[in-house]
């Protein structure tokens, strides 16, 4: 059931509403005012968030995206509308940003113990997904939007975990935006987005989470109207194999987990889709590429980078003000 509790000022109710998604949980907090049913707000939020993952999971043997995995290289695949925006964005990103970003990692993130595949790295597995391409980039995957199909040109495995969550977060915002609700805060994992401010008139208050292992701390606050915000860092998800660590996110171009000075990555951007893939592109490229490739963009991002001094900030855009 909802929990309400009434808003500061009294001037709607507001009320947080949850569910399990995607390996972790999403939640919209509402300030929402009588007209706005929130039993069938609750309904439609979980059934959008379940159909995001069911079309784009590559958890689920059964989802659009596994299907699209398990076919034949050439093979034309029937897809939804929804899996492909969210693809046709990842590639735009993958072209943006040289190759930062990239979907077709999923081999890459299966070898090193993060897929459903396994849970260590394997050798073997690494040394496979490492060998050279007849295809990469943009040619590994053809997209026929008129028809609504897509089909590999190479023997690889797409993964949308890098974008998937920010379009699922879009998606939940457009929910409450048809059930009426004109003040929202929408989460997912690290994504969120803001449907207006509060009720009060002041702003969302996101906190920004300090990039420590093992550690819940607050490094900063972001104050969210009408905008998404996205963090990507190597502190939340990794893995330890004889003293090493390895961070969940892979960097394509050198075919191995990240491994650079960067700490975390925040990107602000209308959409928590594209919040999400600039978030990952930024982090894979590093501290110099990314920081050059954010204001070739004009992004508005916040890296924080680790020295030997400690954490240092380096804010563009809305983040310097």
């Amino acid at each position: 059931m909802p929990k309400i509790s009434s808003d500061p000022q009294g001037i709607c109710k507001r009320t947080f509403l949850h569910g399990p998604t995607m390996g972790t949980r999403w939640s919209v907090t509402v300030d929402a005012d009588q007209t706005v049913d929130l039993t069938a707000l609750n309904q439609d939020l979980a059934e959008t968030v379940q159909q995001v993952d069911g079309q784009m999971s590559p958890w689920k043997p059964d989802s659009d995206l596994m299907r699209l995995n398990r076919a034949p290289v050439d093979a034309w695949v029937e897809l939804s509308t929804e899996l492909l925006q969210v693809l046709n964005y990842a590639l735009n990103v993958q072209d943006l940003s040289a190759g930062a970003f990239d979907p077709c990692v999923g081999e890459l993130v299966d070898a090193w113990g993060f897929g459903a595949v396994r849970d260590a790295p394997d050798a073997q597995a690494i040394s496979a997904a490492c060998q050279p391409r007849s295809h990469s980039g943009r040619s590994a995957i053809e997209v026929d939007n008129s028809a609504g199909r897509v089909r590999k040109r190479a023997p690889l495995q797409i993964d949308l975990c890098g974008i998937a969550k920010g379009y699922a977060v879009d998606r939940m915002v457009s929910v409450c935006r048809q059930h009426g609700v004109r003040h929202a805060l929408v989460a997912l994992d690290g994504e969120l987005s803001a449907v207006a401010g509060q009720a009060s008139g002041v702003p969302w208050a996101v906190a920004l989470e300090r990039p420590e292992t093992g550690l819940r701390a607050v490094h900063g606050v972001i104050d969210l109207t009408d905008l998404a915000v996205a963090t990507s860092g190597d502190y939340r998800r990794y893995l330890e194999v004889g003293g090493a660590r390895f961070a969940h996110t892979m960097d394509p171009r050198r075919r191995a987990p990240v491994n650079n000075a960067i700490a975390s990555v925040t990107v602000l951007a209308q959409s928590c889709m594209q919040a999400d893939a600039w978030a990952t592109a930024l982090l894979v490229a590093g501290a110099a590429e990314g920081l050059a490739l954010a204001q070739h963009r004009s992004l508005d991002v916040l890296f924080l980078i680790r020295g030997a001094g400690g954490l240092t900030q380096v804010g563009l855009g809305q983040f310097c003000r």
